[in-house]
């Protein structure tokens, strides 16, 4: 067996922010409000000709430029996303058309937030058993176009953007490998978020979009309590299956969902603040895109160094959870 590794990490964000105060205007809140219960100061919305597939190919090109690689190196592409181009054909080989790979295996994950566990956790196994060498493993998501502007229960906290890592096979001599990942789905709980419209159970149709059934909705107490527990028991499995105290976990870096989740997560664990990696202030909840993102921002501005272990833990519709134990 092979161990793999993190080579390198990219990331991508639109240019548009909407802000508390331009959603104060759309819905009846107040930034202050918005601010207090989410974390969120402004989240990053896609242009109108800009897909999902271009926030991949803008991360991934700066992934493959960190890591001194072509895109002819790559063996294949998993696309966590439940905003992908198209149902048909997967959001992947729309990746590997426009960054021009070879005809690899490319396909897409829906796992809502937790997809990029679930398709780090995929990659891994893959490089472990010596099946492929490299493998660009992408969360991105364009939430705005699924988000009801009038629902101020969701539209306060989704924004759009992109994250990506390249797993590669690790040397002999490198220290940094992924340790383990724990995943997990309880769909008895599915209904506390979902987008009931436009799938083979409800098709889109004239009625569909009368009752605005084409838009995310949310339970957002129930995810709150459920959120908070599956991100606990996730990070307390990866930790106590590698025999791994929390204390010497260098950086925990959760699904960006809510501050206040975040916050409860941190008060269970007794963690430092400065031990988390928040990015929601400014990019809101990016579902899949979350950690990858907030990956590659910590490792990008220097808090993040080689050697030093990282625990990701996210939770996310379906309803999904997970977690990866890995030295950077």
């Amino acid at each position: 067996m092979y161990r793999s590794r993190i080579r390198s990490t990219g990331s991508y964000l639109p240019e548009k922010k909407l802000t508390n105060q331009d959603i104060e205007k759309m819905v009846d809140t107040t930034a202050e409000w918005i601010y207090e219960r989410t974390g969120i100061k402004e989240r990053r919305i896609a242009a109108p000709n800009e897909v999902t597939s271009d926030f991949c190919v803008e991360a991934a090109k700066l992934a493959l430029q960190r890591a001194n690689m072509t895109p002819h190196d790559i063996d294949m592409i998993i696309v966590a996303t439940v905003t992908g181009d198209h149902v048909m054909p997967s959001t992947a080989c729309m990746v590997q058309a426009k960054l021009g790979c070879r005809p690899i295996f490319a396909f897409d994950l829906s796992a809502a937030c937790t997809g990029f566990v679930y398709s780090l956790s995929i990659a891994d196994q893959f490089i472990k058993t010596g099946f492929y060498k490299n493998i660009l493993v992408i969360g991105a998501e364009v939430l705005s176009r699924i988000v009801n502007y009038k629902d101020r229960n969701t539209c306060i906290l989704f924004g759009d953007g992109a994250g990506c890592a390249i797993i590669t096979r690790a040397e002999e001599h490198e220290d940094s490998q992924i340790f383990s990942s724990h995943l997990y789905a309880d769909g008895l709980l599915g209904h506390l978020l979902e987008l009931p419209a436009g799938g083979s159970k409800l098709p889109i149709s004239q009625e569909v979009l009368e009752q605005e059934l084409q838009y995310i909705n949310m339970k957002g107490k129930e995810i709150f309590k459920n959120a908070v527990r599956t991100l606990v028991e996730c990070a307390e499995t990866a930790l106590k299956t590698n025999n791994i105290p929390l204390e010497q976990v260098d950086w925990l870096v959760p699904h960006q969902a809510n501050m206040r989740i975040t916050e409860a997560v941190i008060k269970h664990f007794g963690i430092p603040t400065e031990k988390v990696v928040s990015t929601i202030d400014y990019t809101g909840n990016t579902s899949g895109a979350s950690i990858p993102i907030a990956l590659d921002h910590a490792i990008t501005d220097g808090r993040i160094k080689r050697g030093q272990l990282i625990l990701l833990s996210a939770f996310g519709a379906g309803l999904t959870s997970g977690s990866s134990l890995l030295r950077y």
